[in-house]
């Protein structure tokens, strides 16, 4: 489990060259900044100078200053600049270093760059290549664009959270996960991919603008043009769905839990056989008849289900072309030989936290692999030399803005 990515980023990588200013908090836009950073480019994380990012806060504390292990891994690959963007000094040093950068991440609700003068027209002006990434809650425009996002707002506003629970229960957090900062820091890499492969041909920077609920709202399947065409309001469907049978997840023997996909009257008719059971292909071949005896074909699979231990019923399955997964927990995972012959996770060296487990790189390419160099930065640590290489200021110039409580350095 020893990371083969430790060390020094290879300048083949393919975004190498690349310098982004993570001026962002918590998931979101640091998540897209990561996303980049795993494949070349150069991340200064922007904090502030007093208690640096609250991400450093949230989950496990380990013996490095309290940083928790989420922040040692979603900070991963960066160097610290603590840096207050509100104060006059402050918001220079970052336009300064505007110059020397090619994107900005940022999710301070909109219109806070503007009060520090760091809008975009401003950071255009002294470097009109910039990518501007801007993630919100409800966006840049737009009656709600002042509101405060969070995941679970945004979960529940782009029409996740209704879908999820079970039928006849209140709705609930699709896992304690922040999934709409993750997705949203997705949808942000990617809009700064597009924004630089567009600067290639017009040497032209741009704003890229993602809202937490649309990254969310984006991922619903049908429910948009099935309400548009038939009016028809999803409501939570429990261990299942609405659109295929079985198709959801379903208990074993040993008190377990397995996922069976059947979205084809094929991948039913393989499942039949693996059960033994010519009576439910002959009486329900056909998709519609199963979605009308929906409670007698999900018993019938229950039933066959419960007589295996979860081993044997994913053997099974397997052997018969079945669809068929376990429901992991993440104990699970850690023990899983496909997780491990992914790299799937990647233990890295701390000398005051210790080895710490995080998630590989994704994608996987195939000529110019992502890689984790390093964890989440101690505070400050590379603030001398950004301050000294990219804007050349003296030690005594670092030493009055740090009397300032401008910068931090230590």
């Amino acid at each position: 489990m020893r990371s083969r990515y430790a060390g020094v980023m290879p300048d083949s990588a393919p975004l190498a060259g690349i310098r982004v200013l993570d001026a962002g908090t918590f998931i979101a836009a640091p998540f897209a900044a990561t996303v980049l950073s795993e494949f070349g480019a150069e991340v200064i994380k922007i904090e502030n100078p007093k208690n640096g990012d609250p991400w450093r806060n949230y989950g496990t504390a380990t013996n490095r200053d309290g940083d928790t292990l989420a922040w040692l891994s979603e900070a991963r690959n960066r160097s610290s600049l603590p840096l207050d963007l509100r104060q006059p000094q402050g918001a220079e040093i970052f336009r300064a270093l505007v110059e020397h950068s090619d994107v900005v991440c940022e999710n301070f609700r909109p219109g806070t760059l503007e009060r520090w003068g760091l809008g975009w027209e401003e950071l255009s002006a002294r470097n009109p290549g910039l990518i501007l990434l801007r993630v919100s809650g409800f966006g840049q425009t737009g009656p709600y664009r002042s509101r405060p996002g969070f995941a679970r707002i945004a979960q529940a506003f782009g029409g996740l959270t209704h879908l999820a629970g079970m039928p006849d229960g209140p709705p609930v957090t699709p896992g304690s996960t922040s999934l709409a900062d993750y997705t949203s820091g997705l949808y942000g890499a990617i809009g700064v991919l597009l924004a630089l492969r567009e600067r290639d041909r017009s040497g032209r920077g741009q704003v890229v603008d993602v809202a937490l609920y649309e990254s969310i709202f984006r991922l619903l399947d049908e429910l948009a043009p099935a309400y548009a065409a038939t009016g028809t309001v999803r409501d939570r469907e429990g261990t299942g769905t609405a659109l295929a049978c079985p198709h959801g997840h379903f208990p074993t023997a040993d008190d377990r839990w397995v996922a069976i996909a059947c979205t084809s009257d094929r991948m039913f008719e393989r499942l039949t056989v693996v059960m033994q059971r010519p009576d439910l292909l002959e009486r329900f071949r056909f998709a519609p008849d199963r979605l009308a005896h929906r409670a007698e074909v999900e018993q019938a699979v229950t039933d066959f289900t419960r007589s295996r231990q979860r081993g044997e019923l994913l053997r099974i399955c397997e052997a018969g072309d079945v669809p068929c997964g376990p429901i992991n927990t993440i104990a699970d995972i850690f023990d899983d030989p496909q997780v491990a012959a992914r790299g799937n996770l990647q233990q890295l060296h701390d000398t005051e936290a210790g080895d710490v487990v995080v998630p590989g790189v994704v994608p996987s390419l195939s000529r110019t692999p992502g890689a984790i160099t390093s964890l989440g930065p101690a505070k400050a640590a590379g603030a001398t030399r950004i301050l000294t290489e990219l804007l050349d200021l003296s030690a005594d110039q670092i030493a009055e803005l740090r009397d300032a409580g401008v910068i931090d350095t230590e």
